[in-house]
């Protein structure tokens, strides 16, 4: 079961993350930087994010359950979330989208952060990442040892950015336009199987309820 989880919330995370497909945005982002404000760059924001998702996953429960919103209604929603940006992905808008929210950051602050905003957030942890990870401790609700795999999977996708971005450049160049495309839409589909497997499970755990 926790294997299974753990596979479950790797590929989750890192489809709605998407480190590969915000590459060329990093690259857009951190232009004109030396190779290791690069990287230092990449590191805060790995960090910002995984703490911000990590903190979502903690205390994801007690929030909804403050605001009186059952699990089952937010998988249902999350789930149709999640299937509105695997929509952008197939379809090739997130990637329009996303380089217009960089290209405001940059006339508004180029200079010291760029890690935080807009690269954390919402870049990496947006509304989608966040969604996903609150999803994800629903299912680990009442069990510690699926709550620290997904502790573990959020620090994993944290440092699997940290990687993406410090090779962003040779990644561009190996995948190319094409690849780039076909790798989008690829990992787009699959997430909107994920997400309509969410709605399902709500509205099972809805009527069953």
């Amino acid at each position: 079961m926790p294997l299974d989880y753990a596979v479950s919330a790797l590929v989750t995370l890192v489809v709605v993350v998407d480190p590969i497909g915000l590459a060329p945005v990093f690259l857009s982002l951190t232009q004109g930087l030396s190779p290791a404000a690069q990287r230092s760059v990449a590191l805060r924001a790995a960090i910002i994010a995984a703490a911000t998702l990590g903190g979502f996953a903690l205390a994801g429960a007690w929030f909804l359950q403050q605001l009186g919103i059952s699990l089952p209604a937010f998988r249902i929603s999350g789930g149709l979330l999640l299937f509105a940006i695997a929509f952008e992905m197939v379809y090739g808008q997130r990637t329009d989208r996303q380089a217009r929210t960089a290209d405001q950051a940059i006339h508004k602050d180029r200079a010291h952060h760029i890690a935080a905003f807009p690269l954390a957030i919402p870049l990496l942890a947006g509304p989608g990442a966040i969604t996903a990870t609150l999803l994800l401790a629903g299912q680990a609700a009442g069990r510690p040892t699926l709550l620290a795999v997904l502790l573990v999977t959020v620090a994993a996708v944290g440092v699997l950015c940290v990687l993406v971005f410090s090779f962003a450049a040779r990644i561009g160049r190996a995948l190319g336009t094409t690849g780039n495309l076909v790798l989008s839409r690829l990992l787009g589909i699959v997430l909107a199987a994920l997400a309509v497997q969410y709605v399902i499970d709500g509205v099972r755990a809805a009527f069953a309820a």
